[in-house]
């Protein structure tokens, strides 16, 4: 039984395999055995030299076509195997988050407050290589983009490709969107966002949750939502908000433009950020709250939700089967061809 067993298995060499059972190729390989007994011709008569080397000649050029057919026979039987390459390779697979980054983008985002590569930054450009570089981080989640001033829009919805939303990110210019602050609406819309994610997702798929981060320098003064309702939202969805109170206390440098929007020169603003409504979101949702008035406070608060939010991956060796039987057909197809030259030219 073991013997019959193997025979009936698969036909394996090293990392290549024949997929269907080597007792199927049996028919189709003594075919052109056959065929080649059967229509070549046998000698019985041995003529002198002369005679016998024209004769080979001839009979050389009657075998080959024959030769041909019964190898391309051979070639569809391998085909009919399937031959495969079988590569064993290590493939990771974890659960991840969704997540939704909900960002301020009001004119009080220009203030100049932060220092970057030694020289003065605005508050967005302070912020965008933190936000890329967390996204880096995080190659397994799906991550949107919220942006909010006056009205909150979806810059970019819950995705895998990376690269793409960094692109999406450094596109984004204050005064895009109409001035105010609608921390409720910004932070409302990413809800909404994951909400649906949660929703569309297979129940078998491996996520290990959704959180949103909401990065604003201002107090609530816009919008149709109010940050006590987008927080009672997210509780009953039980996400988890990270808020990010971005800008330095105070009197802050604020560039000055004239009407056609060129610079003119730089002057003073107050900063206006509503800490206690931000701290209250995040413990009320289970997140945390955290003070980013430099670029080297906004990396540590990146870093702290990085590892709040952080996912353990179990590895999983995994078989990758490439089909290799198109190569075989090819070249019978080709054989086949070959061996039909003589009868083609015959008839032409």
């Amino acid at each position: 039984m073991p013997l019959i067993a193997s025979f009936l298995s698969p036909l394996s060499l090293g990392q290549y395999q024949l997929a269907a059972p080597l007792w199927l190729l049996g028919p189709l390989l003594l075919l052109p055995v056959w065929l080649l007994r059967r229509r070549l011709p046998v000698s019985v008569l041995v003529i002198p030299a002369a005679a016998a080397w024209s004769s080979g000649r001839s009979l050389s050029a009657r075998r080959w076509p024959w030769l041909l057919a019964a190898f391309a026979l051979v070639l569809v039987a391998i085909s009919l195997a399937r031959p495969q390459r079988i590569d064993d390779r290590r493939v990771i697979r974890g659960e991840g988050y969704d997540l939704v980054l909900a960002l301020d983008l009001s004119t009080s985002m220009l203030a100049e407050d932060g220092i970057r590569d030694g020289r003065q930054v605005n508050r967005l450009e302070a912020l965008t290589p933190v936000i890329e570089a967390f996204i880096r981080q995080r190659p397994a989640d799906r991550i949107g983009l919220i942006v909010f001033s006056g009205r909150a829009y979806t810059l970019a919805p819950l995705t895998h490709d990376h690269a793409w939303l960094g692109r999406q990110l450094a596109r984004l210019r204050i005064g895009l969107i109409e001035d105010g602050t609608a921390i409720g609406d910004g932070l409302g819309l990413a809800l909404t966002r994951l909400t649906q994610a949660i929703r569309d997702t297979p129940s078998d798929a491996p996520r290990a949750g959704a959180f949103a981060i909401l990065l604003t320098d201002g107090a609530n003064n816009r919008g149709q939502l109010t940050p006590v309702q987008a927080t009672s939202i997210a509780k009953a969805k039980k996400i988890p908000v990270y808020t990010i109170g971005v800008g330095r206390d105070g009197i802050v440098p604020y560039p000055t433009f004239n009407e056609t929007g060129q610079r003119i020169g730089t002057g003073r603003m107050m900063s206006d950020l509503d800490e206690s409504e931000l701290r209250r979101i995040a413990s009320d949702t289970g997140g945390l709250y955290f003070r980013a008035d430099d670029p080297d406070a906004t990396e540590n608060a990146f870093r702290a939700i990085d590892r709040t939010q952080k996912v353990t991956y179990d590895a999983r060796s995994q078989l990758l089967t490439t089909e290799l039987y198109f190569w075989p057909a090819s070249l019978a197809c080709v054989c086949l061809f070959l061996a039909t030259l003589p009868r083609l030219r015959r008839t032409s």
